[in-house]
Order: C-alpha cells, then sequence, then structure tokens
C-alpha cells in the first residue's frame, strides 16, 4: 500500500492489542500537552476522524477484493472465519469514504481509481441472485451466509452498496476515458439489479431477502419507517427493473400509516418508527445509511420532510443522554448518540427505549449535518478526554463508562458513516454526486419527492 500522507496538524493515535497508546504529534504541537494543543481545532479533529475512519475502508480493506472487511478486531480475536468476510452494504460506504480521501487528498484520485477498478471487477463477478449481491461475500466471491436462510440476494445491503456505486460514478463519468469506462461498468451493475422481481411476484411490498435454496423464507416484506428508504428510491428509479408507486405508497408507506407520528423530548418524530410498538425512536442509524448519498435537506414527499424527520430523531438522542433518566455514568452533553453496535454482551441495537449503557460513536459523529455543535462536542470529548477508546481507524466501535466496558473493535457498518456524513456537513459532496444522477431524480419524481435538487426538466 503506498504511502498517505497525514494532514497538518493531525495526531494519529495507534493503539495495540494490549490497549497501549503511543502518540505522534505534529511539530507543531510537540511542546504542549496533549489536551491543550492547539492543534486541535474542530476542523483538525474533522481531518483527523475522517482520516481515521477512511483508512478502516483503505488500508483495511480485504485485500482480494478491495471491499471492506464486516469486521476489524485489533484484538485478533474473531468468531469463525469473519476476518475477512466481505460485507456489501458495508462496502457501499466504504466506496464513498475512498472519495473522502481524494477530496481531502489523503489519496490521489489515480490511487482511488486504481482500487475503485479491483472492486468493480471483483462485484462483476461474485455470487448474484436476480441482480441483487447477498449480505457477505468471501474473498473468492462466493455467497456465506449472514444466517441458515439468509444465503442469496439481500436487497438492502445491495441499495446500499449501489448508491455508494452511483456515486463514484458520478465523480468519475466526466472524467478521461478510463475514468468514463468505470462509470460505464458500474452503470451496467446497477442496471442488472431486479429490484421488481423482489416484490414477491408482484405483491406491493419489497422482500428483503431472497435465496435459491430456501426461496422467500426468510419472509421479511420491507415497510414502514427503517433504514431502508434508500431500496424503494433505488427500486422506483431502475432505468431497467423499476417498481410501481404503488409499492412504496402500501409496502413502504404502508398504506399512509407510516405518517402516524408522535413527540417525545418535545419533539415531533415526523413518522412512525415502530408499526408495531409504542417505542418512539429507532437507533440512529436510521439517520444515516439512507442519507449518504440522498440529500434529505428540503426532501418531502406525502408522508414527510426528511429534513425534521432526521434532525429530530439526532436531538431526541442528544436530549435523551442528557436527561440520562436511567443514570448512567457519562452520559450528557459530550458524550451522547445510540444505535445498533457492539454492545455488552454481543450486539445490541442501542434506542432510548431499549438503552444499556452503551454509546457508539457512529451515532452521534454520523449525525454531524443534522447536529453540529452537538456532535461537535462529543467529537472533543472523545479526542481531548477518552483517547484511549479511539484506535488507527478512529473511535472503537462502542463503550461504557459505566461498566467500565470497551474493546478494540469496528465494524464497517459504523465507521463508514463517519467520514461520509462528515463530509456533507462540510462540503456536501455526496448529496450533490448521488442528487445529479438523473435516474435518480426520475424515481423522486415518481414516488412524489419533493427537493431543490430536484431539477424541472420533462422525463
Amino acid at each position: 500500500m503506498r504511502l498517505i500522507v497525514l494532514p497538518l496538524a493531525v495526531v494519529t493515535l495507534l493503539i495495540g492489542c494490549n490497549g497501549q497508546k503511543t502518540k505522534e504529534k505534529s511539530k507543531e504541537s510537540t511542546s504542549e500537552s496533549y489536551s491543550d494543543s492547539l492543534a486541535y481545532t474542530d476542523e483538525a479533529l474533522l481531518d483527523s476522524v475522517q482520516y481515521q475512519t477512511f483508512n478502516y475502508f483503505w488500508d483495511g480493506a480485504e485485500p482480494v477484493s478491495g471491499l471492506a472487511r464486516e469486521r476489524i478486531h485489533m484484538d485478533g480475536v474473531y468468531p469463525n472465519h469473519d476476518k475477512d468476510i466481505i460485507t456489501t452494504g458495508g462496502s457501499g460506504f466504504g466506496l464513498m469514504a475512498i472519495l473522502v480521501g481524494v477530496e481531502r487528498e489523503f489519496i490521489t484520485r489515480e490511487q482511488a481509481l486504481e482500487r475503485y477498478e479491483q472492486i468493480v471487477g471483483f462485484l462483476e463477478n461474485a455470487d448474484r441472485f436476480h441482480g441483487a449481491w447477498p449480505h457477505w461475500l468471501l474473498p473468492s466471491g462466493k455467497v456465506t451466509p449472514f444466517s441458515k436462510k439468509d444465503n442469496g440476494g439481500d436487497l438492502v445491503e445491495t441499495a446500499f452498496l449501489v448508491q455508494g456505486l452511483l456515486t463514484v460514478q458520478a465523480y468519475f463519468k466526466d472524467g478521461n476515458e478510463r475514468e468514463q469506462q468505470l462509470a460505464q461498468k458500474i452503470q451496467e451493475l446497477w442496471e442488472e439489479v431486479e429490484w421488481d422481481w423482489y416484490t414477491k411476484n408482484g405483491e406491493e411490498v419489497l422482500y428483503w431477502h431472497w435465496s435459491p435454496e430456501y426461496q422467500w423464507e426468510m419472509n421479511f416484506p420491507v415497510g414502514g419507517y427503517n433504514e431502508a428508504l434508500i431500496m424503494y428510491i433505488l427500486a422506483a428509479a431502475s432505468p431497467s427493473h423499476p417498481i410501481k408507486k404503488s409499492v412504496y405508497e402500501k409496502g413502504w408507506g404502508v398504506d399512509g400509516q407510516i405518517a402516524k407520528d408522535t413527540t417525545y423530548y418535545g419533539l415531533e418524530t415526523e413518522l412512525n418508527h415502530y408499526e408495531h410498538s409504542n417505542a418512539p425512536v429507532g437507533p440512529l442509524f436510521w439517520a444515516h445509511y439512507s442519507y449518504l448519498g440522498l440529500n434529505p435537506k428540503g426532501l418531502k414527499d406525502q408522508f414527510g420532510d426528511y429534513w425534521k424527520l432526521n434532525k429530530n430523531h439526532a436531538l431526541i438522542h442528544y436530549k435523551y443522554c442528557v436527561d440520562n433518566p436511567k443514570d448512567y455514568e457519562g452520559y450528557g452533553k459530550d458524550c451522547w448518540g445510540l444505535t445498533s453496535s457492539y454492545s455488552i454482551n454481543g450486539y445490541a441495537g442501542h434506542r432510548p427505549e431499549a438503552d444499556l449503557g452503551v454509546i457508539s460513536p457512529t451515532a452521534a459523529l454520523s449525525s454531524m449535518p443534522y447536529t453540529p455543535e452537538e456532535s461537535k462536542q462529543f467529537l472533543r470529548f472523545m479526542y481531548k478526554e477518552q483517547d484511549s477508546l479511539i484506535g488507527k481507524y478512529g473511535p472503537y466501535d462502542a463503550f461504557s463508562l459505566e461498566e467500565d466496558w470497551y474493546l478494540p473493535r469496528y465494524l464497517a457498518i459504523d465507521q463508514g458513516p463517519i467520514p461520509v456524513m462528515i463530509e456533507n456537513y462540510r462540503s456536501g459532496l455526496f448529496w450533490k454526486l448521488f442528487m445529479a444522477n438523473e435516474e435518480v431524480q426520475k424515481g423522486l419524481k415518481k414516488l412524489g419527492f419533493e427537493s431543490p435538487e430536484i431539477t424541472n426538466t420533462d422525463d
């Protein structure tokens, strides 16, 4: 791997498996203490966390495919054969993170192009099921089961991957001949996904999974609000296998039931987060995954206002942690944000109604566009006061000050949104790239969305 030059004033924290730290400081700050260093301006901190999390997908990539490993455990302890398992959805986030590397000059455009050519070549030959990739792949390109019956196409993970591919396509499509060839290959992959087939013989809802061995036995129709809005938008936007508007309205929108919001911590949730319970809000990744490319600013449809939805979602988590009804140690203005992540006993979907005292850094950091000041408070807290919780690829996946618990481990789906959403906060890069796609715009218009970024040209 070619050398990547760190941006000025960035401090790299190298944390080994034994938890011991070494700190390499820039020349400007060698004589100053860690906490007082003038290098720790907000801009330098943003550079630092973007660099470290980008590197998960650059230096930490699975070498055969160039795609993202599902997880990287700095302690070297892995379940089963998981070390080199490739995550397709997390790789979609990683594709975008690599563009952060280009824009912030961590790597060159040429280096990124080479990596993307490697990735696209791998994806062309990897297992697909009616055009959809599985949740997990092996370096051989063969599917490996996420769970027993989940050994076929995963349409939600595919949507996250396609969202990333389309932003890469937008970045390179007007470039030189080689870059245009990459863009064309991405177009072919996008057109090969049979979104409409995943309506299970024409039902008015999209199904998450299909397996050649188990068919539709996973039986997961995706309806009601969660992280998968991007799947329905891409399915409507598909130039080759589109869904009808009614699939969105009846499936995702649950015949309008999705619009039945509630109020929590004085803020309207805008949509109904849980169709079958009274839980007010979901984990914060719901406000991130679909909006890495999809710009929620000014985005509205018959069901809701998506900027209000996501901003209030993040603020509710913030207010909940400041209120701290369970009196967990550390919770407050500096330390907040709950989402699905590693937890004290395995993995858990942390949220206000299911709070285990575990903070997941991706929750606050990836909410930077919605809650910039609150998210920066968390960023400063982590890098100035909790630097033992930061390693080679940025903040570790989760921690509990209440239980004095953390593991030096990372998950692609949690690290990926951090550099991307911070870049959207800083420059709007990915929102500009994705929303400029003419097919995406047609899909949004087809579903009745309004956005300042939708042009008024006729279909």
